[in-house]
């Protein structure tokens, strides 16, 4: 270990799986190691209040030459929710940090644990996210009676968020995953999904990596498919009825969003530029089934994950989802996925969403500071 490293302490996986945080941009093991502890004094220098990760930097003494130490903690959001703020630590105060080096040999540790030396006091800690108390009430609906998938009468915002499953594994499947998407016990793959060969593959690599090379996590690209209902911070139906179509949008990534279609168009009447041009979003028509909006998505792109996990998919990947609304609470999501190109057959899974009632969503953009 090197000279900046003043304690160390036990190691092994057993280590992160008791301190990774419930709601992270990434898994801290695609960047650090818990194989490597450290135990770090020092004096701040300065505080980066940014997303993903805010980072506090000390200087770290005994070291020739002194060596700045970059210490990465929680999103915004999630330390704000626990209390915390920009000006919890300031320059000049002395801290004590346990936590896991970075795998790469730079002066960057996860901080497990932060602690104020001169009153004891460990700041920065974060528990997890529960969703709110609320009043049980029947479906919402429009005056045509159709479900409403965004705020009840009376009420002028709100969201979907603290998915039941946070990972995509094939309905009836039993599987332990951690919220991140990675596996419990690696001998479990081929029960996740009726992976090809080579899709099979390549989610191993992606799990033994601790998905290190999610594009969402290396270059901030957007998330898409199922895990756009799986990630931290919810998401949001604005239905546009006068419009014919509702804007979905996200709290996690960059506040993206997409449109589903709820007007009969044809694929053939979207912009002719896009015709053969796969897109991050794909192309969604929903229409309603009784009480559930069904969409037909096509055109997707394979340049994101579809999945946490790191499940693979082609640019023939075609997804049928459905939303239900059985009462106030509680969004039933469920999705068939039918992609040729990865699976060698049609499969499906499904999970609940809870509502947040009256707030908007949490505001977080991963581009405001690159790993």
């Amino acid at each position: 270990m090197r000279s900046a490293v003043i304690g160390v302490f036990g190691t092994g996986v057993a280590l992160l799986l008791a301190v990774a945080p419930l709601s992270a941009h990434h898994s801290p093991a695609a960047k650090f190691d818990p194989a490597k502890p450290v135990k770090l004094s020092g004096v701040v220098t300065k505080v980066e209040w940014l997303n993903p990760h805010v980072h506090v930097f000390i200087d770290v003494p005994n070291t020739n030459p002194r060596e700045n130490w970059a210490i990465e903690l929680e999103s915004t959001v999630d330390l704000r929710r626990n209390g915390w703020s920009r000006d919890t630590v300031k320059a000049g105060d002395a801290l004590t940090v346990e936590g896991m080096a970075a795998r790469d040999g730079s002066t960057t540790a996860w901080g497990n644990s932060v602690v104020v030396a001169g009153t004891g006091k460990r700041v920065f800690t974060v528990t997890p996210a529960e969703p709110p108390r609320a009043e049980a009430g029947p479906t919402p609906r429009w005056p045509d009676g159709k479900p409403r998938l965004g705020p009840p009468p009376g009420q002028v915002m709100g969201y979907w968020a603290f998915p039941s499953a946070t990972t995509l594994i094939e309905q009836g499947a039993n599987v332990q995953a951690d919220q991140y998407g990675l596996l419990r016990n690696l001998a479990d793959i081929d029960k996740v999904a009726p992976f090809q060969r080579w899709a099979r593959d390549l989610y191993e690599l992606r799990q033994r990596n601790f998905l290190k090379d999610d594009p969402m996590f290396v270059f901030c690209k957007a998330q898409s498919g199922p895990r756009r209902f799986q990630l931290p911070y919810g998401v949001q139906f604005l239905e546009e009825r006068e419009h014919g179509r509702i804007r979905v949008m996200f709290g996690a990534g960059n506040q993206n969003w997409y449109f589903i279609y709820t007007d009969g168009r044809p694929l053939s009447a979207l912009p002719k530029e896009n015709a053969d041009n796969p897109l991050y979003w794909g192309r969604a028509m929903g229409k309603w089934d009784g009480d559930t909006f069904v969409v037909d998505s096509t055109g997707f792109n394979d340049s994101f994950w579809f999945s946490n996990g790191g499940l693979p998919h082609t640019q023939q990947l075609h997804l049928i989802e459905r939303f239900s609304r059985p009462d106030l609470n509680t969004l039933r999501y469920d999705v068939t996925i039918d992609d040729p190109g990865a699976y060698t057959r049609t499969w499906s899974s499904g999970w609940t969403l809870k509502w947040v009632a009256n707030e908007e969503l949490p505001l977080y953009y991963c581009q405001d500071n690159r790993p």
